[in-house]
């Protein structure tokens, strides 16, 4: 069957896997209701890419996982529901709107006991992360404002440990990776961000396109070597 590939075609596609493998993710899925109910950007992670996430998690087996950009807490419920008892996610945001309905969410989920919201200018918190020394994260998603890609990789690299997974989310943003002018500062981070990680010898690296309810956009994965 010849099909004509349109943006409802895709988002077709997502809905189908979607009621095949996620019907009994029902936490999550009240979470991204309770967050579109608050009229937040729909700018969280598709429900197919946040169980790909949680099956990241699951698979590191991480106890520590690092969030940089909450939003409504949809990816954190994602992850946060792969940690295990002893588990602990901390998530950055300096919202105070997006932060409240994200303990809305957590509260929703049951885990707020598990996650450690911090409020602030992403780059401050992490400096001062860093100046305490805390222990390292296994898992590190990084979802927030792309110009700042490069700053939030140098402090995730100085956050983490041998086998520390690196996710980054929003890498393709239809093509526009592309661009070399460096007229747009979210371009610009997001190539920055690449060509740092294309050099740096701890990471083993990889990126890849996405195509479906969010459009056509992509993930980096990085993993920190031994």
């Amino acid at each position: 069957m010849k099909m004509k590939i349109t943006e409802e075609c895709y988002k077709n596609v997502d809905d189908y896997f979607n009621q095949l493998f996620l019907k009994e993710d029902v936490i999550p899925e009240k979470v991204l209701e309770h967050c579109k109910s608050h009229h937040l950007p729909a700018i969280n992670v598709a429900p197919n890419q946040g169980k790909l996430l949680q099956m990241l998690v699951r698979m590191n087996r991480a106890q520590r996982i690092l969030e940089i950009g909450t939003l409504g807490a949809y990816s954190t419920v994602w992850m946060g529901l792969a940690l295990p008892d002893n588990g602990r996610l901390v998530t950055l945001d300096f919202d105070e709107n997006y932060i409240k309905v994200a303990r809305e969410s957590l509260n929703i989920a049951g885990l707020q006991d598990k996650v450690d919201i911090r409020q602030g200018v992403a780059a401050d918190t992490l400096a001062q992360m860093v100046k305490d020394q805390e222990t390292p994260f296994d898992f590190i998603f990084i979802d927030a404002d792309k110009e700042n890609n490069p700053v939030y990789l140098e402090y995730a690299l100085k956050l983490s440990r041998p086998g520390t997974v690196i996710v980054a989310d929003n890498v393709v943003r239809q093509a526009k990776i592309l661009d070399d002018s460096g007229k747009a500062d979210n371009i610009r981070g997001l190539r920055q961000c690449f060509e740092d990680m294309a050099a740096n010898p701890q990471l083993t690296v990889t990126a890849f396109q996405t195509l479906g309810s969010k459009g056509w956009d992509g993930l980096a994965i990085a993993i920190v070597k031994q």
